[in-house]
């Protein structure tokens, strides 16, 4: 079993308070974060981008695994993860992520659009997103 930890601190009211978000690894240590950085576009992080990134790495990990296992070289992979959050009814709901990925390798396309697809659906942070996850794929030759 593994275990991260991701923490956050937090005063004051919504609109007017701050916080700070840390990682177990200390990537993040006190980055602040609050509702101008999470809504009005300020300077700060906020939950969706670090869900993006971490969905980001993750499918790139897992195409990578899959490229190697199919016999592709030379990668290199960019993807960046577009996480679409909207008011409902009951509030606010992270409702899509949308991965954009540019590959290069020495495999055929085929063999690289399999791989992909199956990073989509099988890296773990995919897996605990429970909204729609989609991709747009662009091998690079």
């Amino acid at each position: 079993m593994i275990l991260k930890t991701g923490s956050a601190h937090w005063e004051g009211s919504i609109r007017e308070g701050s916080g700070s978000i840390s990682t177990q690894s200390g990537a993040l240590a006190a980055q602040p974060y609050g509702f101008a950085a999470r809504f009005e576009g300020r300077p700060g992080t906020n939950p969706e981008e670090l869900i993006a990134a971490a969905h980001a790495a993750c499918f790139s990990m897992a195409l990578s695994g899959g490229l190697a296992a199919a016999g592709v070289g030379d990668v290199v992979i960019d993807t960046v993860a577009t996480v679409k959050m909207e008011k409902q009814e009951a509030g606010f709901a992270i409702i899509a992520s949308m991965l954009t990925v540019r590959v290069s390798g020495t495999g055929a396309p085929e063999v690289i659009r399999a791989a992909a697809e199956a990073a989509k659906a099988g890296c773990p942070v995919s897996k605990v997103l429970a909204c729609e996850v989609g991709m747009e794929l662009e091998i690079v030759e």
